[in-house]
């Protein structure tokens, strides 16, 4: 797979589905009234890091990433179909910027982080969303809200733990080689690689990524050669490892046309840790190594590791210096997470019980002691404001007893209550009770 780290794409969201205009029609319903339904919500661009790519090659053959549409409302209050996001799946490491290429947008830093780069156009209202007590057959809906466009610049800057830099032919992918599983190109003639490589090297109990950049020469920040663009995936490097050939002439003049090259390309390289090695010792006299070592030490003005990237002499003294570098370096960002990170302060016994899981789970014994032990705890009073309340309380008793014997010396005439009038019922009378003629005839002749 061809290696690409930077990257062009030309990206789009869906748009909002119509809203409907439609009326309810129905036998046996006499005012059917409006019946449109709401348009679809379009689709957004999702940018995704994944951890099984490690180049950008995919959008080199596709540029345009498009999300789909929403579909239109329809009768019966029906809502459209939403459309699908598109999801564009990058290495872990991608920066994403604006069409000018200096605008950082996002960092795509951990895996299976998401970013929603443009987001899709919502749906019209339908017919039926209008309907109101003033408005009741309103016949005219809205449009779905248009789709956002945008072009993006992806630059991809590897995930590695540390770095290697120095001049062509310094022996870098023989080292790469050496300490890891890679196997990248290895050749005597100048730039052999073209590309970054990675590799995993496992140190004690320990492991890193190391990363193999190409060659840089003198005039790099200018185009130079290959130019000092991949010098990028440098930047999240923790430690960087300088090699420098034994083999060549003018040892500390070649170590500072490298440092020169990382303080023009800037982006904080050259305040990396550094870890200067000379390599090639194998194809060296005695005499030359020590004549060449104190030449570069007094160039560097530090430590210079004395290795062989084909015999492996002095390359576990190399790992070890660089994992300490590492293991720094992750300590902080552990330590960076933890302070980030919110903490919850429990209260209560069940909460302080749900923080520490690895806490037994006790039951609560209430031990109370009888009414006539317990003890009101005793608070300390200042006793300037002892004797002030005592002042105001002594006050109060006073005043109150004062209008208590006012009150006692005025009597006040209060007038007898009027007797209440008797609501009661009067006895109703008994009703009369008429006889008929034939009775009272009867009655008559009872009487004489």
């Amino acid at each position: 797979m061809r290696f690409l780290d930077v990257a062009k794409v030309y990206a789009q969201s869906g748009a909002g589905g119509n809203g409907c205009v439609a009326f309810r029609r129905e036998k046996f319903i006499e005012y059917g009234g409006p019946y449109g339904g709401d348009g679809g919500r379009g689709g957004d661009v999702v940018a995704e890091a994944v951890e099984n790519l490690n180049t950008l090659i995919d959008y080199r053959f596709q540029q345009h990433v498009k999300a789909q549409s929403g579909q239109g409302g329809l009768g019966k209050v029906m809502t459209g179909k939403g459309g699908e996001d598109a999801v564009m799946k990058v290495p872990v490491g991608t920066e994403i910027y604006e069409e000018d290429g200096e605008t950082l947008i996002v960092d795509m830093a951990t895996p299976g982080q998401r970013f929603r780069l443009l987001r899709g156009g919502n749906g019209g209202f339908g017919n039926a969303h209008f309907k109101s007590a003033t408005n009741q057959a309103p016949s005219f809906a809205m449009p779905g809200q248009p789709a956002e466009e945008k072009i993006f610049i992806l630059k991809l800057k590897l995930i590695a733990d540390a770095g290697l830099i120095g001049m062509p032919n310094a022996g870098k992918s023989t080292f790469l080689a050496r300490v890891s599983a890679a196997r990248p190109k290895i050749a005597d003639y100048p730039f052999t690689t073209l590309e970054p490589q990675l590799g995993v090297v496992k140190i004690d109990e320990s492991d890193f990524v190391l990363a193999d950049l190409p060659g840089l020469i003198e005039g790099a920040h200018e185009g130079v050669g290959l130019g000092d663009r991949f010098l990028g995936h440098a930047e999240r490097c923790a430690t960087i490892l300088h090699l420098i050939d034994g083999t060549g002439d003018a040892i500390g003049k070649t170590y500072k046309t490298i440092r020169g090259e990382l303080e023009a390309y800037g982006e904080g390289l050259a305040e990396k840790p550094e870890i200067v090695a000379l390599n090639k010792i194998d194809a060296l006299t005695p005499a030359e190594l020590e004549k060449k070592r104190a030449a570069l030490e007094k160039a560097c003005g530090r430590k210079v590791h004395m290795i062989s990237g084909v015999s492996g002499q002095g390359v576990s003294a190399v790992l070890r210096a660089m994992m300490r570098d590492i293991g720094r370096r992750r300590a902080e960002r552990a330590d960076a997470r933890v302070r980030l990170r919110p903490v919850a302060v429990p209260r209560t016994r069940a909460e302080r019980q749900t923080v520490n899981f690895n806490a037994p789970i006790v039951p609560q014994i209430r031990t109370e002691a009888p009414k006539a032990e317990r003890s009101k705890p005793v608070a300390k009073v200042n006793p300037a404001k002892k004797s002030r309340a005592m002042g105001l309380a002594e006050a109060k008793a006073k005043s109150a007893k004062a209008r208590s014997e006012e009150k006692a010396k005025t009597v006040i005439a209060r007038p007898r209550p009027k007797p209440k009038p008797k609501t009661g019922k009067a006895k109703a009378r008994p009703k009369a009770v008429r006889h008929s003629a034939k009775a009272r005839a009867k009655k008559k002749q009872a009487r004489r």
